[in-house]
């Protein structure tokens, strides 16, 4: 008899788990005839939570999957379904982002509670549709000469363009990859300026958190050529993809472009100092007594006397062989102004950065398929946001 009650409370305690687990795979919403379940929200809520989404995750989660869904119905319609290969190669590509190889990144999502389905069904779907828009948008994409010319700062008036941006820099030491590429990730999609703001003044590791990221007007072509594409392909409100730093990872938001009278020819080559000075973030105090003494680089010698060659070094190079971290706080740089906002050696070393003087080079080359390719990114994606505004405006979707 004993057993029997033991086994009539079993059956009792089962079946209102089993009702419930039953409603965690039926329809919450349709997208024309597919179904998305209360478990596929919940999870896709946890892969955002992890991406770093701030907000309201289950809104931008049920959203995420309406998107995917209709992707997907697309992607059927054109006979792209991506194969064990490539979708192994794009599995293998999303992990590299974190530094760290796929089967160590599975770990991760399984101790966030997400199942690594969750992860291969958003790499597989988003793979394959970058791939069907490239083919059926790209004869359509033509970029000019002129276009080229002005993203890497030139125009036929002679006039130099100049950028509003914001920027955040999310350090990534050893052991923290994944963490900073999730942020990073869902920094990216950011489209105001306040929500950036209040990103920068959370996460930023460099002193311009302090403003919300907000930086002064700068010449586009204190940037790398490689960046000036990338930055001037921006529409105001948009955000750069994650930029892969020593150390970390940087995100700009555009704000406002404008053209001034040009000056003066475009900087080819740039001199400056760096010093490394021990400490990391705590010999912050010595940099700032450092740049009270020092009105240009040769001042650093003197200061810094008895430093090893490979801890005050002078650099003449091209905007192109600086390092993206470096260059972007060259970028900000005045002759004989400082900058100590980066580390190096894990956070260890704190990078003492002076800008010496921009020059011309007379036959600089610079990169002008890189740009090419950047721009064409960003009409297609232009083209395929009109394709999902598109296609949603045409589905019939319940429950959303």
């Amino acid at each position: 008899m004993n057993l029997l009650i033991r086994l009539m409370l079993l059956a009792a305690m089962l079946l209102p788990m089993s009702a419930e687990a039953q409603g965690q795979f039926s329809p919450a919403i349709t997208v024309n005839d597919t179904a998305i379940t209360p478990y596929e929200i919940e999870q896709r809520a946890l892969l955002l939570k992890l991406f770093g989404t701030t907000g309201d995750l289950q809104k931008a989660a049920r959203d995420s999957l309406i998107e995917d869904s209709l992707k997907d119905e697309a992607l059927t319609r054109a006979n792209l379904i991506l194969d064990a290969e490539n979708l192994g190669r794009a599995l293998d590509e999303f992990a590299t982002r974190t530094n760290m190889p796929y089967d160590a990144f599975v770990g991760v999502l399984s101790q966030n509670g997400i199942a690594e389905g969750t992860l291969r069904d958003y790499v597989r779907i988003n793979a394959a549709w970058r791939e069907y828009i490239r083919s059926r948008y790209l004869g359509r994409v033509s970029i000019t000469e002129a276009q080229i010319d002005r993203a890497l700062g030139q125009t036929n008036s002679g006039a130099a363009i100049e950028v509003l941006i914001s920027e955040i820099i999310i350090a990534a030491p050893a052991g923290f990859e994944a963490q900073a590429a999730s942020r990073a990730e869902a920094i990216s999609r950011i489209r105001t300026t306040a929500e950036f703001e209040a990103q920068a003044q959370l996460v930023s590791a460099v002193p311009s958190r302090e403003n919300g990221g907000q930086l002064d007007w700068l010449p586009i072509t204190n940037f790398p050529p490689q960046m000036r594409g990338l930055i001037l392909s921006l529409t105001p409100g948009e955000v750069t993809e994650p930029i892969q730093i020593d150390g970390g990872i940087v995100l700009f938001q555009m704000r406002a472009v404008r053209e001034i009278a040009q000056a003066k020819p475009a900087a080819s080559l740039v001199d400056y100092m760096e010093y490394r000075i021990p400490g990391g973030a705590s010999a912050v105090g010595k940099a700032q007594d450092i740049e009270e003494l020092a009105d240009t680089c040769n001042d650093l010698y003197g200061i810094a006397k008895g430093a090893s060659e490979q801890e005050l070094i002078r650099h003449t190079a091209t905007p192109a062989q600086i390092p993206t971290d470096v260059a972007v706080e060259l970028a900000k740089l005045d002759p004989g102004e400082a900058s100590y906002g980066l580390t190096r050696d894990d956070g260890q070393t704190l990078l003492f950065l002076m800008l010496c003087s921009r020059s011309v080079q007379v036959d600089a080359e610079v990169d002008r398929d890189a740009v090419r390719n950047q721009l064409i990114g960003q009409q297609l994606n232009g083209y395929a946001a009109a394709l999902i505004a598109e296609l949603r405006a045409a589905a019939t979707i319940v429950g959303e």
